[in-house]
């Protein structure tokens, strides 16, 4: 049986892409597949698989030499499970930067595309086959699209991304903004997290001037929510950091519908990066950055020190 998984701190695209291509491989392909998670969904993945009918796939902690796995959403090795490099890798998808580290035992399948989301290369490499697939994997596919474009407003988005999730949503008879609305919501109720998990969930690790940070991201309706959280999750950086061996956790709030992130300043290292990274002004514990909503895009590749 072929484990297929995304990325720890699963979002939408990592698990749905990972019920999507196990959905391939089993009903297309014939080979059987299963996806698998590398820890709990947050709470918008949690709405779009009860929305589309899914159980939330198992959870693993690690793989065993010998395990056939697919890899999808990540190429980061930090992001896997430690034996990563053991199991039997045969395939690789993903819209991420390259970053190095994988070891595969024979030559394998690599997809990489420059497209805003994984389930949009999947519906690529799908191709006609995808007129097979039943109602609640194109749903899953169309989350995928509008939670990793921030209902298009991420600069990561394609017209590529775009045009399929237009036509999706046309023949699930989806309102792609009163769908996206209510995603959003429930990506925004954070309620139920502690100050500890909140910095975890969405969250890639990065090295900036010989210093390890986990650069964490809150996409949010209502930053207010989180914000009013300040004090506590600053606290909490300093024990995640610790137990996660990293110098800094850094937070960056994203306000998905006036479009810009503010940054938790916890220290003079935060407000160092800040100001270098992003050419602000740094007064107090936060800074408000406008129009910066995508990691992978705004944030990551303008990091410095």
């Amino acid at each position: 049986m072929i484990k297929v998984f995304g990325h720890k701190a699963p979002d939408t695209d990592a698990t749905g892409s990972a019920i999507v291509w196990s959905w391939y491989l089993s009903e297309i392909k014939g080979q059987a597949a299963t996806p698998k998670l590398l820890g709990k969904p947050n709470t918008e993945t949690a709405f779009v698989l009860k929305r589309w009918g899914f159980s939330q796939p198992g959870i693993i902690v690690d793989v065993s030499e010998g395990d056939d796995v697919v890899i999808v959403d990540t190429n980061n090795p930090n992001e896997l499970p430690a034996s990563i490099n053991d199991a039997n890798i045969i395939e690789i998808i993903d819209h991420h930067m390259l970053v190095g580290g994988i070891k595969t035992k024979a030559p394998i399948d690599i997809t990489m595309r420059p497209l805003a989301c994984t389930a949009t290369i999947m519906a690529e490499m799908i191709g006609s086959d995808l007129a097979k697939a039943p109602k609640a994997i194109k749903g899953l596919m169309l989350s995928c699209i509008l939670s990793d474009t921030l209902e298009f407003r991420s600069p990561t988005t394609t017209d590529t991304d775009v045009a399929l999730a237009n036509a999706l949503a046309d023949e699930l008879a989806i309102k792609i903004p009163d769908f996206a609305a209510d995603m959003f919501e429930a990506k925004s109720d954070v309620s139920a997290f502690s100050d500890a998990n909140l910095l975890r969930m969405d969250s890639k690790m990065y090295e900036v001037g010989n210093k390890n940070f986990r650069v964490s991201v809150l996409e949010t309706t209502s930053p207010g929510t989180v914000l009013g959280r300040k004090d506590s999750l600053m606290e909490a950086m300093k024990i995640v950091a610790n137990e996660d061996n990293v110098d800094q956790v850094l937070l960056f709030v994203v306000d998905i519908l006036n479009e810009e992130s503010t940054l938790l300043v916890a220290n003079d290292l935060v407000k160092t990066l800040a100001e270098k990274s992003f050419g602000v002004d740094v007064r107090g514990d936060t800074v408000v950055l406008p129009g910066i909503i995508s990691r992978k895009k705004q944030i990551i590749p303008q990091l410095a020190l």
